[in-house]
C-alpha cells in the first residue's frame, strides 16, 4: 500500500518508515498540510496519513475519493478536523490512534504547571543573564491544593496519579464518569467553583467547544490555574484574555491553541504575528505557550507509527479495526460497536 502523508515533520519519519517497511507499507511524505488545494499529492496512493492540522472537510474527501482513496489514517486521538459523514458518503474509511502515551501528555501538563507555579522559565531567562535575584519569584505549594480534571479518561487518570503524588486534593468532571471507580466526580460548576487549578483533558465535541468561556471562567476561583493540553477550541481565547486581563485567571498553561492551524509546528520567528490574540496570551507573564507538544516523546511516536500501520492493515485485509471511526444512524461509533 502507499499513502501519502502529509504535515510530515523529521520526527515523524524514523518509525512511519520501519513500521511501514516491516508490514508493506510506503509512506510519501509531504511537508505541506493536506488542503483542498494539495489533495492531488495523493494521486495513485492508497489513502492519506494526517495530523491535527490537516483539513478533511466534504471538499476534501470527494477529492479523495475521486483520486481512489479508500482510507484516512489519522496519527492522532482526535478527530474533530474530520468531516467522518462525508467520509462515510465517499466511502472512505478512517481510523485514530487513541492512546499512544498517556504518560506523554500528562507528564507535559505537570511540566507546564510546575513551570508556572515555581517560575521555572522566568529563572532560566534570569540566570543565563547572571541576574539571581529572586524578586518576583515566589510560587505556591501544590501540596493541598484542589485539581479539577476535567476528563477522566486514560490521560486525566495519569494526570490525576501524578497529582496524588504531590499530596494534591482531586475533584473531577466527566460526562461518562466511570462507575466503580474511587474518582471524586461533581458537577462541572462545582469543579470550577472549588478548584485552585482546572486541567482539561477531554475530547473537542459540540458539547465542549468553548467549554471554558466568558460565564464559566466567572464561576471560577480568583487566581485559578488553567491547563489545556487537549483540544485548543476548548477555550474561548478571547474570554481566557479577558479573564487574565481581569486578574480572575492566576495563570495559563497552554499547549493548544483554538486557532492554532496556520502557526503551531512551524517556524514565524523571523515574522509578525497576524493573531492578536495568540500575541497577547504569548506575551502576558503568567501565560506559558508551548506548540501542541505534549504527544511528543520517543516512545509516543513509536506508538503513534505502529498503531496507525497496524489501523491500516487491518482496515485492508478486511479484519476487525477497534480503532476505526464509524458514522452509523448519526453518529460516530469505533470499530468494535459495528
Amino acid at each position: 500500500m502507499r499513502f501519502a502523508f502529509f504535515d510530515a515533520k523529521p520526527y515523524d519519519k524514523p518509525s512511519f518508515e520501519r513500521y511501514g517497511a516491516e508490514n508493506g507499507i510506503k509512506f510519501k511524505f509531504y511537508e505541506t498540510k493536506l488542503t483542498e488545494d494539495t489533495a492531488d499529492l495523493a494521486r495513485n496512493c492508497d489513502g492519506v496519513c494526517v495530523f491535527v492540522n490537516d483539513t478533511l472537510d466534504a471538499n476534501v474527501l470527494e477529492k479523495l475519493a475521486d483520486l481512489d482513496c479508500k482510507y484516512i489514517a489519522l496519527r492522532c486521538a482526535g478527530y474533530n478536523n474530520v468531516d467522518l459523514k462525508a467520509a462515510a458518503n465517499c466511502g472512505l474509511r478512517t481510523a485514530h490512534v487513541p492512546a499512544y502515551s498517556p504518560y506523554a501528555v500528562a507528564e507535559h501538563a505537570m511540566a507546564l504547571l510546575l513551570t508556572s507555579v515555581r517560575r521555572i522559565h522566568k529563572a532560566y531567562i534570569r540566570t543565563r543573564d547572571f541576574n539571581f535575584s529572586l524578586n518576583g519569584m515566589t510560587g505556591f505549594d501544590l501540596h493541598g491544593k484542589t485539581v479539577g480534571v476535567v476528563g477522566t479518561g486514560r490521560i486525566g487518570r495519569v494526570f490525576m496519579d501524578i497529582c496524588r503524588g504531590f499530596g494534591m486534593n482531586i475533584i473531577a468532571y466527566d460526562k461518562f464518569p466511570i462507575k466503580d471507580s474511587d474518582i471524586n466526580y461533581v458537577s462541572l460548576e462545582e469543579l470550577l467553583a472549588k478548584s485552585d487549578i482546572v486541567s482539561l483533558h477531554c475530547p473537542l465535541t459540540d458539547e465542549t467547544r468553548h467549554l471554558i468561556n466568558c460565564e464559566t471562567i466567572k464561576l471560577m476561583k480568583k487566581g485559578v490555574v488553567i491547563i489545556n493540553t487537549s483540544r485548543g477550541a476548548l477555550i474561548d481565547a478571547e474570554c481566557l484574555l479577558d479573564g487574565i486581563k481581569a486578574r480572575q485567571i492566576g495563570a495559563a498553561c497552554l499547549d493548544v491553541y483554538e486557532e492554532e492551524t496556520e502557526y503551531f509546528y512551524e517556524d514565524l520567528s523571523g515574522h509578525i504575528l497576524n493573531d492578536d490574540i495568540l500575541a497577547r496570551l504569548i506575551s502576558m507573564p503568567n501565560v506559558i505557550v508551548t506548540s501542541h507538544q505534549a504527544f511528543l516523546t520517543e516512545e509516543a511516536l513509536s506508538n503513534i507509527a505502529e498503531t496507525t500501520v497496524m489501523n491500516l492493515n487491518q482496515m485492508h485485509d478486511g479484519k476487525p479495526c477497534p480503532n476505526e471511526l464509524i458514522w452509523k444512524d448519526g453518529e460516530i461509533v469505533h470499530g468494535t460497536q459495528k
